[in-house]
């Protein structure tokens, strides 16, 4: 079954299909992990997005129960250049193209994902299309120019109702813009009595919550997208303790008088350098994300840069200088990727643990 991969600027690429016998649209990008490939599928943070990956065999090990980071995927498609018909793996389940069929997720193999993506790193991102080979490709280049793509991603793959994951320990009150489940699974190790909440609660349901510190996930699109999230992190920050991933360093930024600017192509992979500015300490991270903190905009509040990428030199973390708030733009819970930037997590439970301390020693005093 040969299909198309049709771009914004007029490139075509033809393909086979595998998966779902369907049309999708959505921006491509790339991600430059060389394993992974069902963590990157099933991250929220792709929503609407086509996913080139960069290594050449995509689906070797099959699809199992375990590594999923969501229950439904949001990707709307998978470019590879050569996908596995037969897996091999003591885990494996299911074909990447039998996954693909039940979950209505169209996938093309068989390009040149090294030109496609030289051209993403050229040009930037671009809106494509997967359809059929039969499709005229001057009426969907003409369709991809005109059509608007979704700016509510973050609706989309938020939960809809609180629900708890109970712990014993401290209770982090998690705001879901579109959570891997590597996050929550983190705060799990820990103990925590974690309370999952939609990305529009506002502050005062969440301090109502009585939390002891609060997570801000990682999730898709522009954070300019959410306006009333960045509203409830400014009702939040000084009140307890705040950890932010992704998109949730992003909000952060916004809500403490920050900007945020797109990225040409953005970091997407599990291979991505950060120097910790506090500890000297480089790590390899995984990352997903298309926009940064605007550096210029930090020298105007009450933020301070904490770490930073190696390749590019963008922001990758900050810190209030008053408040115990810190957030970073990669992710430390990986899923997939290194966990070099793990104890993260654990600067974070510190932190719960001495703002109670000095709680306490107020009241006594």
């Amino acid at each position: 079954m040969k299909k198309q991969l049709i771009l914004e600027d007029g490139t075509v690429f033809i393909g086979k299909g595998f998966g779902a016998d369907t049309e999708k649209f959505g921006e491509i990008v790339f991600n430059t992990g060389m394993t992974g490939y069902q963590e990157i599928l099933s991250d929220p943070s792709y929503c609407g997005q086509i996913v080139t990956l960069t290594y050449p065999l995509v689906g070797n090990y099959g699809i199992n129960r375990d590594d999923f980071e969501s229950i439904t995927p949001a990707t709307h498609g998978f470019i590879v250049k050569e996908v596995c018909d037969f897996p091999s793996n003591w885990r494996n389940e299911l074909s990447l193209d039998e996954y693909f069929k039940q979950k209505k997720i169209p996938g093309i193999a068989g390009i040149d994902t090294r030109k496609l993506t030289r051209i993403i790193r050229q040009y930037g991102t671009l809106k494509g299309a997967i359809c059929s080979i039969e499709e005229n490709a001057e009426d969907v280049i003409a369709k991809l120019k005109d059509i608007t793509l979704s700016a509510e991603q973050v609706k989309q793959v938020s939960t809809k109702k609180p629900y708890p994951s109970p712990g014993r320990g401290s209770r982090v009150v998690l705001v879901d813009y579109g959570m891997k489940h590597g996050i929550l699974r983190e705060l799990n190790k820990r103990d925590c009595d974690v309370i999952v909440v939609p990305y529009n609660t506002t502050a005062e349901d969440i301090l109502n919550l009585s939390p002891d510190g609060v997570m801000l996930s990682n999730g898709p699109g522009d954070p300019k997208d959410v306006p009333e999230s960045i509203e409830a992190i400014k009702g939040i920050i000084g009140k307890v303790p705040l950890f932010g991933i992704c998109l949730g360093h992003q909000l952060f930024a916004l809500a403490s008088g920050a900007n945020t600017e797109k990225m040409k192509f953005g970091h997407r992979g599990s291979n991505h350098p950060v120097k910790d500015l506090l500890t000297g300490k480089v790590s390899l991270t995984s990352q997903n994300h298309g926009y940064t903190v605007e550096e210029e905009s930090i020298k105007h509040t009450n933020l301070e840069i904490t770490h930073i990428a190696l390749n590019d030199g963008t922001i990758e973390g900050l810190q209030h200088k008053e408040y115990p708030a810190f957030t970073v733009q990669y992710h430390p819970e990986a899923s997939p990727g290194p966990e070099d930037a793990n104890y993260l997590f654990d600067r974070f439970i510190e932190m719960i643990q001495s703002h109670k301390q000095e709680g306490a020693a107020y009241v006594k005093a």
